[in-house]
């Protein structure tokens, strides 16, 4: 049997400087799971894990002025959630749950790759509905855990949810890694692989070189030629 998840949002539209923002706050549960979020044009302010019973600031670091979130404000929107939910399962009985997959995943690395030196893969996934998408990680066909990191879904101004998930790697010659994505509208994970080859030795030189070898053989035989044909004549 399916798990009911309700999300509510709320969208203010605020003014400041002359200039018009969008503040979006998600707040969702299910009788297992909780998501509680806060977004500013598009860009996350922070969320709360409610698991590890923190706060994960969204933020780079560097900003002047760091908007600092609240756990217990979130365990109170996630409470309120939950008492809401009960109610909406009496209200709403048997209704479908609309179900839109995500794209495929986008892999790329988080820095230019240098063999041997720490990077962040990022998978990336736009357009599913509802949320979350579970990613897993493998290695050379080896499951990997360890350096992972899955930050919440964002919700688009669509309606649709893209989430990423990141892990720390070193790149080596060879070696593959993929991501793969499963989600209830899939009914098998969409995985994206990535593998660095390596730079191989260009052959525009050796070619070049060649041809300016055999250019000059041709005009030493030239001229001795023109020399032997010079000698007769006189």
């Amino acid at each position: 049997m399916m798990k009911m998840m309700l999300l509510f949002l709320c969208g203010v539209l605020c003014v400041s400087a002359d200039v018009l923002h969008d503040y979006l706050q998600v707040t969702g549960c299910s009788d297992s799971d909780g998501e509680y979020m806060q977004a500013l044009d598009a860009e996350e302010l922070w969320h709360a894990d409610f698991k590890a019973g923190t706060i994960e600031d969204g933020q780079p670091s560097f900003l002047p002025e760091h908007l600092g979130g609240s756990y217990p404000f979130a365990q109170g929107n996630l409470q309120i959630c939950r008492f809401n939910l009960g109610n909406h399962r009496n209200i709403f009985k048997n209704v479908s749950l609309e179900k839109d997959p995500p794209s495929s995943p986008l892999l790329y690395t988080k820095q230019e790759v240098e063999m041997g030196e720490g990077n962040v893969l990022v998978c990336h996934v736009t357009g599913f509905y509802p949320a979350p998408v579970s990613f897993f990680w493998t290695k050379n066909g080896e499951n990997v855990t360890e350096g992972t990191s899955f930050p919440v879904p964002f919700l688009s101004k669509e309606g649709s949810f893209s989430q990423f998930s990141r892990l720390q790697f070193t790149p080596q010659l060879g070696d593959i890694y993929s991501c793969g994505v499963q989600h209830l509208a899939l009914d098998q994970p969409l995985t994206t692989f990535w593998e660095e080859q390596g730079s191989e030795p260009g052959v525009g030189p050796a070619v070049f070189c060649a041809l300016g070898l055999t250019v000059g053989l041709l005009g030493v035989a030239a001229g001795t030629f023109f020399l032997i044909k010079g000698n007769e004549c006189s």
